[in-house]
């Protein structure tokens, strides 16, 4: 949902007046980066996001009858249905919306009129920043705004993970809604996927930057793989609770367990799961490094997880592993690591601010010769949260 805009919120002002003559409520809902803990939200673990400076941009405003009438700037499409016919468009894009709006229904949410939405932003699609999650945290938090429902921040956190898992069809754990809605600048949440429990870890950025290398590829890998991925952690944890009824997720799980229950049975679903072992451990170690102010122990914390995603989870793909490569032995890089889901997408950096320069040109060019493509990169800086733009 990147566009090419330099103002959003004068764009959809001056739209807004044009088409509606009316001045919208302006929200903003950040895209959302993970410095560490991948593949462990759905096994009940921690992950560690921060919402950036890549967001979606609404302006939304009240109507005189039942309609809904939904304009994305960047595609320069449009949809329009009413309070009564909340079903999927076609198109994908305005589920995102309609998909909050049935939320919010089935949470009781009674709707007064309907309304117009104006929305688009710069951030980058594909490249795995929760494009999507930012769209419908900005849905919930702008129709909570206009129509005062009440709803607290949790709740519509909730509710956009409900509207990607039922009505566009994405089976996402919680961690970008929460991310888009909860982020604050100079700060990392610590959040407990089991619990939802969060805690902000203070991130020093002053003298280095999160640089994204993106891949531009994403292979049809994705999906099957991480479904079975998925399985294959529930498949760990059914051969531990047959001795252990207790554990309930790899959360519970621990490396003993893992090499009594699991290798013996299934060396695979053994690799499986001691990555997301290692992992959990991995983050809440990374966190203790943050409260130091040791980027440089958290860093290499970073690349150990790529490896774990490489070798042991087997998510990544040639392009990250070339992008993980160029920044490897360089003192410049903290830390680097593949981000996402895997088999394409970003890699995450943190890179010496007075090194970015240097570096870009040195993986640009290394990434080009290596793999005939162009790598986009994006410099993100730490943001806070969904909110009014006054």
């Amino acid at each position: 949902m990147k566009g090419n805009l330099s103002n959003y919120p004068e764009e959809i002002n001056k739209r807004f007046k044009l088409m509606f003559d009316q001045k919208p409520l302006l929200i903003r809902s950040p895209g959302r980066v993970n410095l560490i803990g991948e593949h462990t939200d759905y096994n009940m673990g921690f992950v560690l996001p921060a919402a950036i400076n890549k967001s979606i941009y609404m302006g939304i405003g009240k109507r005189t009858d039942q309609e809904i009438h939904l304009i994305s700037i960047d595609l320069n499409d449009q949809h329009q249905t009413d309070l009564q016919t909340i079903i999927p468009s076609g198109k994908l894009w305005p589920d995102y919306v309609l998909g909050v709006i049935q939320q919010l229904q089935k949470a009781g949410a009674q709707f007064p009129s309907g309304f117009n939405i104006i929305f688009g932003g710069d951030i980058p699609t594909g490249a795995g920043l929760s494009s999507s999650a930012a769209l419908e945290c900005s849905t919930g938090f702008a129709l909570n705004k206009l129509f005062s429902f009440g709803f607290e921040k949790i709740d519509l956190v909730k509710m956009g993970q409900a509207a990607e898992n039922q009505f566009v069809g994405v089976k996402c754990g919680i961690m970008d809604q929460f991310a888009s809605v909860f982020g604050r600048e100079k700060h990392l949440i610590r959040l407990d996927c089991r619990s939802l429990e969060y805690t902000y870890i203070p991130f020093n950025d002053d003298d280095i930057e999160i640089v994204l290398f993106d891949s531009k590829v994403k292979h049809s890998l994705a999906s099957s793989a991480y479904n079975d991925r998925r399985a294959q952690c529930e498949k760990g944890v059914a051969l531990i609770q047959a001795h252990h009824p207790e554990v309930k997720s790899l959360r519970d799980a621990d490396e003993h367990m893992l090499l009594k229950y699991i290798k013996p049975a299934h060396e695979e679903t053994y690799r499986r799961c001691h990555y997301v072992v290692s992992e959990i451990q991995r983050l809440l170690n990374g966190c203790e490094d943050l409260e130091k102010n040791d980027l440089e122990s958290f860093g290499k914390r970073m690349f150990e997880t790529h490896a774990g995603l490489r070798d042991l989870y087997e998510v990544s793909c040639p392009e990250l592993d070339h992008l993980i490569d160029l920044v490897a032995g360089n003192p410049n890089v903290l830390g680097a690591r593949m981000m996402g889901g895997g088999f394409g997408g970003c890699t995450i950096n943190l890179v010496k601010k007075h090194a970015v320069k240097d570096l870009v040109k040195h993986v640009s060019d290394g990434y080009k010769k290596l793999t005939g493509r162009d790598t986009e990169v994006i410099i993100a800086h730490i943001e806070n949260g969904t909110s009014r733009i006054d």
